[in-house]
């Protein structure tokens, strides 16, 4: 059975840092893409970052760049997001996914509060 269990979460002041980290198990982790997304009250989820099976290759959305890092460890079958610099705007349920050929799989979300 798919599992991915996120944590980290919490409140922080503007400027502020969180490091979310998601556990995967029930699957070859190393053979999954894995992302982070975000959805905010109201609005659609998106895309934060996303980073290939091995580590080599990742992608953020726009806002995001040079603010927030993915990272992954094979070995521990988990996915990070170290968050600086956090704004109001980051507030949202962040949202750890699992993608390899035509499956796709959901944690269950943290909360990411900014107070300004």
């Amino acid at each position: 059975q798919v599992q991915l269990v996120e944590s980290g979460g919490g409140l922080v002041h503007t400027g502020g840092s969180l490091r979310l980290s998601c556990a995967a198990s029930g699957f070859t982790f190393s053979r999954a893409a894995m992302s982070w997304y975000r959805q905010a009250p109201g609005k659609e989820r998106e895309l934060v970052a996303h980073i290939s099976s091995a580590g080599g290759s990742t992608n953020y959305a726009d806002s995001m760049k040079g603010r927030f890092t993915i990272s992954r460890d094979n070995a521990k079958n988990a996915v990070y997001l170290q968050m600086n610099s956090l704004k109001p705007e980051d507030t949202a349920v962040y949202y750890c996914n699992a993608n390899w050929g035509p499956y796709a799989h959901w944690g269950q979300g943290t909360q990411v509060t900014v107070s300004s």
